[in-house]
């Protein structure tokens, strides 16, 4: 059986000009970025501003198992499957992180045979947005350091610095540090630490903007820190926004890329659903819409996490109305969900799964209530049973919600025809989509909305040093915003153990931080960190080079 990277070394690749003619985008709209992706310049938009939309379909889960259930990999196989069933459709997916990549699970561009291409360049360093998005986070971290060297005009507190540096890579050494060692020449010594790229509110700010001009804009509102006479200073007030916005000029253009079998997806930002809102960006989305009838895309980890958010931020911020949700439920999920240990999920046990279904239970009523026609794709693996797939398949039947049975990993397009029509079928019915609660509500009333409603939390627990910053937030009249809540993804609470779909739980918010520039609250909770560790065994161990340049061990 071949690995991923084997199957994408194989593809039949195509130019990506012959890709960007299906689309009807022009010569003259591409940026080259070798011969097979490139980015979509300002002409492109400027000559579809007024064209109708599309359908907007998103992609969401049944909380993962550590290995990862095929969400991206069902996204890519379902673009495929509607271009097998005669739809114009293109996908929008987000970037993937070099952490991943070299740390807990190697590549994420899908899998098997639905997958995107070039896989290697896209799971690397594929056009340098993840590095001018580290470069830009940077600077702004490089010119408030010399602000402080310089003699602090804005009488900055360095003990109140809000901004950390940032590094596309898992390295839990450099979490918290000390900077400006050394002496006089060196700078100012402070306390300071690293976060993970896909972490950062620059990250953010680059999904969720418009335009240059409201990149700029969103760049200059980045609350850095405060003075000693408790005067916030934003990014704007050291002049780093201007700077910051032509580094990422480049990177803000979307990028266009395709798939095994030809079709085309655009890919371009990526946080994190568990540390970050978890959604591609508005321009990359906004533009598939315009480019094609259906447009698919994905939000990161389960439901309770990418789909909240991309409904209650991205949706709120860039007025989308999406037409249907697809849910992806596994077989060794719902067993995971249902306490089988990892290593025996491969076994069939009928108990555990009908014990873990409660899990897929709960993501179908959430996403209900959005108000947003549900299908459920049961993303089938070779070692299922037909006593378990079938197990589902009634249990989602009982339980009113249309499903269908996907096997794209293995057959590509082909294997997801069902789930197509399926999904084809639902965006047809009425979609009344409306966001969770109203943006003006007090802080603490958003969380306990979210936690209860679709955690099935009993309440809230706010540590001092929460309830301190949400006053701070409060002061400087930030808290008209939505809500972007840090979680582990692997259970609806914030504690990684309860699986399921656990009751009688609280959530504890250990601190509440302000992403000005992009708009939301960030909302942190357990023990979720924004730099990942390496785990041990990582995976950039298996990955190596040919003496002829071939690349093993991406997946």
């Amino acid at each position: 059986m071949l690995t991923d990277i084997e199957i994408a070394q194989k593809a039949n690749i195509r130019p990506i000009e012959e890709i960007a003619k299906k689309l009807g985008i022009n010569d003259d709209e591409l940026e080259f970025y070798g011969k097979y992706k490139a980015k979509l310049n300002d002409a492109l938009f400027e000559r579809l501003k007024n064209k109708k939309d599309g359908k907007l379909i998103l992609v969401t889960a049944i909380n993962p198992t550590p290995a990862g259930e095929g969400k991206t990999t069902t996204t890519i196989g379902l673009g495929q499957a509607m271009a097998k069933i005669g739809k114009n459709a293109i996908i929008a997916l987000r970037e993937p992180s070099l952490g991943p990549v070299f740390g807990v699970k190697g590549g994420a561009a899908g899998g098997g045979y639905s997958q995107v291409l070039p896989m290697e360049d896209i799971n690397l360093h594929f056009t340098g947005d993840m590095q001018a998005i580290t470069n830009a986070n940077n600077l702004l971290c490089a010119l408030l350091d010399n602000h402080l060297q310089q003699g602090s005009r804005l009488n900055i507190d360095p003990r109140r610095i809000l901004i950390r540096r940032c590094l596309d890579m898992n390295d839990r050494a450099l979490r918290n540090i000390v900077v400006g060692l050394g002496g006089k020449a060196n700078g100012v010594p402070r306390e300071d630490g690293f976060i993970i790229t896909v972490a950062s509110e620059v990250m953010a700010i680059l999904c969720l903007a418009t335009d240059l001009a409201d990149l700029k804009e969103r760049l200059g509102r980045i609350l850095i820190a405060y003075s000693y006479d408790e005067k916030p200073i934003y990014a704007k007030d050291i002049n780093a926004n201007g700077a910051m916005t032509v580094l990422l000029k480049e990177a803000f253009k979307p990028n266009l890329i395709q798939t095994l079998e030809g079709t085309p997806a655009i890919m371009h930002g990526g946080p994190f659903a568990n540390i970050a809102h978890g959604c591609n960006s508005v321009k990359a989305t906004k533009l598939a819409l315009k480019l094609a009838d259906y447009c698919i895309t994905e939000a990161g980890f389960g439901s309770d996490l990418g789909a909240e958010k991309f409904f209650n931020i991205k949706c709120r911020f860039a007025n989308l109305k999406p037409s249907a949700v697809v849910v992806v439920a596994t077989v060794r999920a719902l067993k995971y969900n249902g306490g089988v240990a990892k290593d025996d999920l491969k076994a069939e046990n009928l108990d555990a799964l009908k014990k873990g279904i409660a899990n897929l239970d709960a993501h179908v009523q959430n996403m209900q209530k959005f108000t947003v026609p549900v299908v459920v794709a049961i993303n089938k693996f070779a070692t299922d049973s037909d006593k378990e797939l079938n197990y589902i398949k009634q249990y989602c039947s009982d339980l009113g919600v249309d499903f269908a049975l996907s096997e794209v990993f293995e057959k590509g397009g082909a294997g997801g025809v069902e789930l197509a029509e399926a999904v084809c079928a639902a965006a047809e019915k009425a979609s009344g989509f409306k966001v969770l609660y109203d943006g003006n509500l007090p802080i603490k009333e958003k969380i306990e909305i979210v936690a209860k409603q679709i955690y099935g939390a009993d309440g809230v627990v706010y540590t001092d040093a929460a309830n301190k910053s949400i006053e701070a937030i409060k002061a400087i009249n930030a808290d008209k915003m939505p809500i972007c809540i840090a979680k582990t993804q692997y259970s609806f609470s914030d504690n990684p153990k309860l699986l399921g779909a656990p009751s009688g739980f609280n959530i504890t918010v250990k601190d509440v931080k302000v992403s000005n520039g992009a708009g939301f609250i960030v909302v942190f909770t357990g023990d979720i960190m924004t730099m990942p560790g390496l785990p041990r065994l990582p995976a950039a161990e298996k990955i190596d080079i040919g003496e002829d340049g071939t690349v093993s061990g991406l997946f």
